[in-house]
């Protein structure tokens, strides 16, 4: 009998049984399909030795003016700023200081050894000196204004509260808070008055302890710290503690390890003079621990100072339960629901481009810029901070900066007439080429927009013409149309879902984008996708962590990738994917938590396990080990399966082309059974191996079988090291072998 070509249409169909599949393929992992013949994705290797701490989410890459490679990475506990494949420079915000103020000026009057003082009492930004005889009273100090706003109160000052030397004044006592004043130059006599005013650093009473025979150091603070478990806090001017526990030793940045209330917390004391990056090892923190012994009996001294770090976000979403949780008709009527009452907010960053400057929003948090030229160990600073600003948002969900027309948009945030109060439906935008000019006026295009559909912004996506907003119910198109609007918006489509924020992903004019149990794509109009693996997919989802769902684009193969969570899986632990050239679908197993497209590099970077990043499609191997990869047909028969089937040989047709392995193979398996949901009662394994690259690529010529069924299926895979392979079109000595 002739032998038998078997020609699979290309595509995963998951949608119907193996059996009515006859003819395609019906399992997959890290395959996929080109020019319709499935083949073996490519492998990964890190994209730099170190790692990073919290699990990243975003990354936006771009080209400085010194033609520097940078990748912006944003996780659930830092931002950070990879250059040329180096290490990770840590840009995450502060978000408080225990040094309360650092700009009062003063002069300083008689200076002498010591004197009593009155009151001095300092409110808001006004500090005034009463009780003191005369102005120029011996040792008196006077405070003579305050350019940051402070709230506490300095009184009470008793004799002898202050003491005097050449280059040194300081105000001290039993006082909430120690004023230091340092820099006064000459000597001056009785009655004088300095020759110029002078610094006050005013610290917030921040205090040390420890215990004999512990590492672990319990932080006292006058004012609410406002700090969680596993944020982080950098301390500078403690004195040593007197035994172990030294100024070198506090003066670091620290993981906070415990908060018992809410002017406490602690941390675990380490080796001296150790960065955070250095200790940083597979994304966990590896500390040399100190122990306090009996000699640690300080409190650090009145000048230390305590710089908090944006709290750490959450690395998975939080959910209630309860009637009204959750989408409308989920689950049977009157039970309840174990999703969709979200306490917290999973920690997602966005970020743009300001010329060769980042923007960074920290989602329904505050809007940061970075400046390139202060280098890498400057950190983001408040938006509204910035010299000049005027009305900038404080609060948002998502920023962009527009590349048509370059103005700054602020999706979800706090409206100009309510600062600090966030409207999630808002939309505001800086006037055209400004950081700071976010004030409506009749000179400037910047402005406010807000939607009437739905409750909330999800995320926006920017195309070549437009900008797409999604809200939890409704899409959006917003436009450029210049003064004086600037900007509209048009209602593009209603009762439509998104996964989360980061489920959508533009590709030239269209936008894909994974919704709750459908796929769809939007060119003009919005359109479902027809999907060969949709229940599978869904079928198998973990639905409260949904926002972790990342959609990404692998322009090289034309496909959309979308790394979700399963089952019960708190992490994307399997991807599908769309070819939008060949209009297939497939899927497999991958961790990762991000995925950036080649652009500025020539292939994709992806955050994978171990909180490193990944350089993907690099050879055929999970970074120097061995990556399997298989793929599995759907049941094939004779004569609709009324015949059983004789099989002899197979004639492979496998191509090994880029393999890095010396005699790379796959194994082919062919098995049979007797009836559609019957187990496969007989199988054979045979290798499939290269032999030879030149005059032609050579490898096994055939494979003798001896199998009998109805019906038969084919599975092709790969389990060794350095092998990449492509099917074509094997051939099957098949023939019937009586009727049954």
């Amino acid at each position: 009998m002739p032998l038998t070509k078997l020609q699979f249409r290309p595509g995963v169909n998951r949608e119907t049984t193996s059996y009515t599949n006859e003819g395609g393929w019906f399992d997959v992992d890290k395959v996929r399909f080109r020019f319709g013949m499935p083949e073996k994705i490519g492998g990964w290797e890190k994209f730099t030795p170190a790692s990073y701490l919290g699990t990243a989410r975003a990354m936006h890459p771009w080209v400085g003016l010194d033609n520097s490679r940078l990748i912006g990475i944003g996780t659930s506990l830092k931002y950070y700023i990879n250059q040329d494949s180096g290490s990770f420079s840590d840009i995450t915000p502060i978000r408080l200081s225990n040094e309360l103020n650092n700009s009062i000026s003063i002069g300083v009057v008689g200076v002498s050894a010591s004197a009593s003082v009155g009151e001095i009492t300092k409110n808001d930004n006004v500090a005034t000196n009463t009780g003191v005889s005369g102005s120029g009273a011996v040792g008196s100090v006077i405070v003579i204004g305050s350019t940051n706003t402070v709230t506490n109160e300095i009184i009470g000052l008793s004799a002898p509260a202050l003491t005097a030397s050449v280059g040194e004044v300081t105000v001290a006592g039993n006082l909430d808070e120690s004023v230091s004043v340092t820099g006064v130059s000459g000597t001056m006599s009785v009655g004088s008055v300095g020759t110029s005013s002078q610094n006050v650093t005013v610290f917030d009473d921040l205090s040390f302890s420890a215990t004999n025979g512990s590492s672990t150091i319990t932080v006292t603070v006058n004012t609410e710290h406002g700090a969680t478990t596993g944020s982080f806090v950098t301390f500078s001017g403690v004195n040593s503690l007197g035994g172990n526990i030294t100024a070198d030793v506090i003066n670091q940045e620290y993981e906070i390890a415990s908060v018992p209330s809410s002017f406490t917390f602690t941390f675990v004391a380490r080796q001296a003079n150790t960065s955070i990056q250095s200790i940083t090892v597979n994304g966990q923190l590896v500390p040399t621990p100190v122990v306090a012994n009996s000699s640690d009996v300080g409190d650090g001294g009145l000048t230390s100072v305590a710089k908090y770090q944006l709290n750490a976000g959450l690395d998975s979403v939080v959910y209630g339960t309860g009637w009204g949780a959750g989408t409308w008709g989920r689950g049977t009527w009157g039970s309840a629901s174990s999703t969709s009452i979200e306490t917290d907010t999973l920690r997602i960053w966005t970020h743009d481009n300001f010329g060769e400057d980042l923007l960074i929003n920290v989602r329904n948090g505050g809007i940061y810029y970075w400046d390139k030229t202060s280098g890498f160990t400057s950190r983001a600073v408040s938006l509204d901070s910035l010299t000049g600003s005027t009305s900038a948002p404080t609060v948002a969900k998502q920023i962009m900066v527009s590349d048509r027309d370059r103005h700054i948009i602020a999706f979800g945030c706090d409206p100009e007439s309510n600062p600090g109060v966030q409207d999630p439906l808002v939309i505001r935008f800086s006037s055209q080429e400004s950081l700071t000019d976010w004030a409506t006026t009749a000179a400037n295009t910047a402005g406010e927009l807000r939607l009437g559909s739905g409750s909330e912004i999800v995320t926006a996506i920017e195309t070549r013409q437009q900008i797409l907003v999604y809200t939890d119910e409704s899409l959006y198109a917003m436009q450029f149309l210049g003064p004086p609007f600037t900007f509209g918006v048009n209602l593009v489509s209603e009762n439509i879902t998104t996964m989360g924020p980061l489920s959508a992903v533009a590709v030239e004019d269209n936008v894909f984008w994974m919704g709750l149990k459908e796929f769809y794509v939007y060119g003009g109009t919005v359109q479902r996708l027809p999907c060969t693996v949709r229940d599978f997919v869904f079928d198998d989802f973990n639905l409260e962590q949904r926002e972790k769902v990342v959609a990404a684009t692998n322009t090289s193969f034309s496909e959309i990738w979308w790394f979700y969570p399963s089952g019960s899986s708190t992490t994307n632990d399997k991807y599908v994917v769309y070819n939008y050239e060949q209009k297939v679908w497939y899927y497999g197993t991958l961790a990762r938590s991000f995925w950036m497209d080649r652009g500025i590099f020539e292939n994709p970077i992806a955050a994978g396990p171990n909180n490193y990043l990944y350089t993907q499609e690099s050879g055929f191997d999970d970074d120097g080990s061995a990556l399997t990869a298989y793929i599995e047909s759907s049941q094939m028969d004779i004569g609709d399966g009324e015949q059983f089937s004789f099989i002899r040989r197979m004639i492979p047709d496998l191509t090994f082309r880029g393999s890095t392995a010396g005699s790379p193979s796959a194994n082919i398996t062919v098995k049979t059974r007797n009836f559609p949901g019957g187990n496969y009662l007989q199988s054979t394994s045979s290798a499939v191996t290269k032999s030879a690259s030149v005059p032609v690529e050579q490898f096994t010529d055939q494979v003798h079988l001896r199998l009998r069924g109805r019906s038969f299926a084919m599975r092709v895979e790969s389990t060794a090291s350095g092998v990449g392979w492509r099917l074509g079109s094997p051939r099957l000595d098949v023939r019937p072998d009586g009727r049954k």
